[in-house]
């Protein structure tokens, strides 16, 4: 038990247990159906690759408010250019603009040594502008062809009876906690957010660490714009607003420190279950949705607040 407590993820693990006992307890009927679970579970999949990233770079003591935008970029880029490119060529596009602006903005927050909230602000309203450009306002679909490309049904259809996007997320969680936890990178990136001066007296690059943070950030925002639109393939320009709020809501709730160096990829993506929980909960009880701003507002400060006091009841500097 006392293992459990000290796993960065454990006030995620808890929030997951309780929500499920509220749930429950005043909508049985309603919670556990079969659609309901599968929906949560799909988009909580999507929400888990934006959370990842998010919690990569708040490990690193920065933060980017840019994935919403940067997930309905990618999304957009990869329906409209499929027409052109095929399916994946435009997959690759898409995603090569996804690690360009996570590229750009590494470089400003690093080289421009500017405070990331800013230059990612920047980056949400300008990838935000640039879909409405691109798009002139008006919804994309697919062909019929690149409904049934191979690629498409790779990305958005079932493999073994599970959804694309869950088997995803699985097969690149786990790549990246072996990159977090079992490499020189993920001990780089951890001692990068710990304390910076204290890495580069070791010899650690942290401009390096921090730009390939923020590109891994943005390109999994991108996948997940791609593999939404692979499975509902129907843009719109509104895509991916407020992601970002979720996104940082996730990680934070599944135990990282916004002070950096330390935090869970397995809690981020729980944390993102719960946010998508959440919503769906209260889409079912008819509650109004402004309701759910004000949840992730109150989880994000709550979540804070315990994992400060868990850090510091484990010896861990805030």
């Amino acid at each position: 038990m006392n293992t459990l407590a000290r796993s960065q993820s454990f006030g995620a693990l808890i929030g997951v247990a309780v929500m499920l006992a509220v749930f429950t307890a005043i909508d049985f009927s309603g919670w556990w159906t079969r659609a309901t679970i599968a929906n949560v579970i799909h988009f909580a999949a999507i929400l888990g690759f934006l959370a990842m990233g998010q919690a990569l770079v708040i490990m690193t003591r920065e933060i980017d408010l840019s994935v919403g935008s940067v997930y309905g970029l990618t999304g957009v880029a990869f329906i409209t250019l499929t027409p052109d490119l095929g399916v994946t060529g435009a997959v690759i596009v898409a995603l090569l603009i996804a690690l360009a602006v996570g590229f750009l903005q590494g470089i400003a927050v690093v080289k421009g040594q500017l405070p990331s909230m800013i230059v990612t602000l920047g980056g949400l309203f300008t990838a935000r502008g640039i879909i409405y450009v691109w798009t002139g306002g008006s919804v994309h679909n697919f062909s019929e062809d690149a409904r049934a490309d191979w690629m498409t049904r790779l990305l958005g259809g079932e493999l073994f009876g599970i959804e694309a996007a869950i088997l995803w997320l699985l097969v690149i969680g786990v790549v990246l906690n072996l990159m977090l936890w079992a490499t020189p990178f993920g001990n780089r990136l951890l001692a990068t957010g710990g304390s910076e001066d204290s890495a580069e007296s070791r010899g650690v690059l942290t401009d390096r660490v921090k730009i390939i943070t923020f590109m891994l950030c943005s390109v999994l925002a991108g996948f997940a714009g791609i593999l939404t639109l692979a499975d509902r393939p129907q843009t719109h320009v509104t895509l991916g607003e407020l992601l970002e709020l979720e996104a940082i809501a996730a990680a934070v709730i599944g135990g990282c420190l916004l002070t950096g160096g330390r935090g869970s990829l397995i809690g981020a993506v729980l944390g993102g279950f719960i946010v998508t929980s959440f919503r769906y909960e209260l889409i079912a009880l008819g509650a109004p949705s402004s309701w759910f701003i004000t949840f992730v507002g109150i989880v994000l400060i709550v979540a804070v607040i315990f994992n400060q006091k868990l850090a510091r009841r484990l010896g861990h500097s805030v």
